[in-house]
């Protein structure tokens, strides 16, 4: 139904375009400029497979936004991309066929908070009770 009304729109749009524009005297004989607007949709098959979390930078899943794609086992977050993501996790959501499992300690030590299938936190500080950062994390599929 959404792309339906997508292709329709883009028609539309398509046809208010390429009205005839008034004629200006020029010495070149160039076209009117056109604008097409092609309705896109992006999906990713790992992404179909329901094992995936998705991290937002704060809070309420709002902000910059990154997804893991499992199984996957991430033994620290401090180095290359990962670190970046230590300091920037405010929220997250878990796939329907997953099961993540953050750590305070890399290497997957000491306390550690499971997010099951299908939830939402919108406040990682107050759910993990150990400062906020994730030091390590596994997102298991099921």
């Amino acid at each position: 139904m959404i792309r339906k009304a997508m292709l329709i729109a883009a028609a539309a749009t398509l046809a208010a375009c390429s009205s005839p524009a008034p004629q200006v005297a020029s010495t070149a004989n160039q076209p009117d400029p056109t604008i097409l607007l092609v309705p896109v949709v992006v999906t990713d098959p790992a992404l179909s497979s329901g094992c995936w979390a998705q991290f937002y930078s704060e809070r309420d899943f709002r902000g910059d936004m990154a997804t893991l794609v499992g199984p996957a086992a991430l033994a620290t977050l401090d180095k290359g991309t990962a670190q970046q993501l230590k300091r920037q996790i405010d929220s997250v959501t878990v796939g329907p066929k997953a099961t993540l499992q953050v750590y305070e300690h890399s290497m997957f030590r000491d306390r550690v908070v499971n997010f099951p299938a299908n939830s939402r936190e919108g406040g990682l500080i107050r759910k993990l009770g150990f400062g906020g950062r994730i030091e390590a994390m596994r997102l298991v599929c099921s």
